[in-house]
């Protein structure tokens, strides 16, 4: 057993030797990435899971072979729920390069975790509003914005929603679906968005309200999707999974995929896998005791318009002019106000549209663009207020040389360049009295 685990865990190193992801070098206009969701049954609970799991010492090398399993596929981002008690040796076995940070002691765990090949920037744990009575204390969702590639970004949520068909459970449970929808609408308005966890809702379940989902947010179901037809009605007898490897795609899980794209990143899903087969132990056993989804994508920036990265700290309020802007915008002027730091910013537009964010401290440095003229890159610099990492400095420069800044800047600096013949028409980022966090919208001219 030893050398059979140690065997595949050097052939996991010998995997990841190799860069995952050469365009680092260069930005990319489309690319590809994959997600899985699976569940880790909790210890406490000892489930027998069909004689699968048994007790303590088979659930802590099943979950060996899961992190190994994990590694070797080298999916993209892993959203994990409901291992708790097994988290570090989760961790101690897989060798994704970026993982979440552990929630409490395990009384308050919430068994959400996410490993990743992908940074991201802004993370939180959110509890339910109403939990069911076989919902633990800490159960809810997680969110963070997964940086794909320079300037795309995608909003990831990880979620395990209260179980159970009792009528307080199901009220719980659409409780737990609406939550999430209204924080995609306000913290991820104009982005891209990927949902993916146990969502313990079934289409052809009567009282789940799954398509929340999709006539509220936007979001495809790629489950749905890849059988290639609208999504089973309610009331309809259930399309139930098998025990072991499903034969086929066609049966339904509580474990979904759902995602969107934005005005400047198109993303398509063009598989959907059970991935059971793929985690089984040595003696060919289903490592979990539900089946393992795994959805691959295709991105690709639609032309137009693009976005910068995000500089800053994830405080405040998110924003995001993309939601607003008109067709083909222009920038008629730009101001900055800042003193020690940068309080904030007022872009507007040539259609007569004005987008303002931050606070109105500082003092007021105002840039009018005359025609033909258009900014084509912007200087940040950041540091640290109050524990909160904020930007300090902002300079905004044209194609005819103009410049505009305010504030101080520090010794963390970057500068935002538009792509050839673009120029802001729009930011985005989080913001209060101050602009916390700051990325650019680029529009071509």
């Amino acid at each position: 057993m030893r050398r059979q685990l140690t065997s595949l865990l050097a052939a996991g190193l010998l995997y990841l030797a190799i860069p995952a992801r050469p365009n680092e070098l260069a930005v990319a206009s489309s690319g590809t990435f994959n997600v899985l969701t699976l569940i880790i049954p909790d210890s406490p609970v000892r489930p027998k899971l069909s004689g699968r799991l048994d007790n303590d010492r088979d659930m802590g090398k099943n979950t060996i072979y899961i992190g190994m399993r994990i590694t070797l596929n080298n999916y993209g981002i892993v959203n994990v729920q409901g291992n708790s008690d097994y988290r570090a040796t989760l961790y101690r076995y897989d060798l994704h390069p970026f993982r979440t940070p552990s929630s409490d002691s395990y009384s308050f765990a919430s068994g959400l975790n996410t490993l990743s090949n992908y940074r991201w920037v802004g993370f939180s744990r959110n509890k339910w509003n109403l939990c069911s009575d076989r919902c633990h204390t800490q159960q809810g969702f997680t969110f963070m914005r997964v940086r794909i590639e320079e300037g795309v970004y995608i909003d990831m949520i990880n979620l395990d929603t209260s179980a159970g068909v009792k009528s307080r459970d199901e009220t719980a449970r659409r409780s737990n679906i609406q939550q999430v929808s209204q924080f995609i609408k306000y913290n991820s308005a104009g982005n891209a968005v990927v949902v993916f966890g146990n969502t313990n809702s079934l289409y052809t379940r009567s009282k789940d309200n799954i398509r929340l989902f999709k006539t509220e947010n936007g979001l495809a179901d790629v489950w749905v999707e890849s059988i290639g037809r609208a999504a089973p009605a309610a009331g309809t007898t259930p399309l139930t999974c098998p025990k072991g490897i499903p034969k086929n795609f066609g049966c339904e899980d509580v474990d979904k995929v759902l995602y969107r794209g934005s005005r400047v990143i198109r993303i398509d899903s063009y598989r959907f896998y059970y991935d059971t087969s793929r985690f089984l132990s040595p003696v060919e056993k289903p490592l979990t005791d539900r089946n393992p989804v795994r959805a691959e994508f295709a991105w690709s920036l639609k032309g137009g318009l693009s976005q910068s990265d995000l500089w800053g700290g994830s405080h405040g309020t998110w924003f995001n002019d993309l939601v607003d802007l008109p067709p083909f915008p222009q920038a008629a002027s730009f101001t900055l106000r800042g003193a020690n730091r940068l309080d904030g910013l007022t872009l507007n537009l040539t259609s007569g549209q004005s987008f303002k964010h931050g606070g109105p401290g500082g003092t007021e440095s105002t840039l009018s663009l005359a025609s033909g003229e258009y900014i084509i890159s912007v200087k940040l610099c950041w540091g640290v207020k109050n524990r909160h990492t904020r930007n300090f400095y902002a300079q905004a420069s044209t194609n005819k040389g103009n410049v505009v800044q305010a504030g101080r800047t520090t010794d963390n600096c970057a500068t935002a360049v538009a792509p050839k013949g673009y120029g802001v028409v729009g930011t985005y980022g989080q913001a209060a009295k101050e602009m916390d966090q700051l990325g650019f919208i680029y529009a071509q001219q």
